[in-house]
């Protein structure tokens, strides 16, 4: 779940719509998404952010990074919350990070609930501020979360999702 689609919303869909992975991309401006995007990319255009966040199956991956501080907050509450998620993360700084935890804990969320939050996002040592070079740091991430997990459940002998 890929909630934006400004520049760095766009470099991340490209990349990921050629990784093996299904995207919902999801933001209120039908203007703001290219005309042309990847088979296993999906557009949706609602002001309804959270819920198209608690629509989503369990398991999934949320790349937060709207427009708005405040919308920013609800979906990673809302996010959070569910607790079902595999990866919950979020653009920013480690300034963004603190405020938000601050913020997470007066509304009652735990340790456990802030340690599943990652906030910047993105592989470590990639420095580049450019739309590309962001997605290609958090597309590697993803891939190194969704690749862990896997191996986790091949050792469990869980079927893979």
């Amino acid at each position: 779940m890929l909630f934006r689609s400004g520049h760095v919303g766009r470099a991340i869909a490209r990349v990921l719509g050629v990784a093996p992975c299904r995207v919902t991309w999801v933001d209120g401006r039908a203007h703001e998404f290219p005309d042309e995007i990847a088979p296993n990319v999906r557009r949706v255009v609602t002001e309804a952010a959270v819920a198209e966040a608690a629509r989503a199956p369990a398991g999934s991956y949320f790349l937060v990074m709207t427009h708005s501080h405040a919308l920013d907050f609800e979906l990673v509450e809302a996010i959070l919350r569910r607790a079902d998620f595999a990866f919950c993360g979020m653009i920013g700084s480690g300034t963004k990070r603190r405020t938000f935890e601050n913020g997470l804990v007066k509304n009652g969320l735990g340790a456990d609930a802030l340690a599943r939050f990652s906030c910047p996002i993105g592989i470590a040592g990639i420095q580049g501020k450019e739309p590309g070079a962001i997605a290609i740091a958090v597309a590697a991430e993803l891939l190194q979360l969704h690749e862990r997990a896997a191996a986790a459940r091949r050792q469990a002998g869980v079927a893979p999702v």
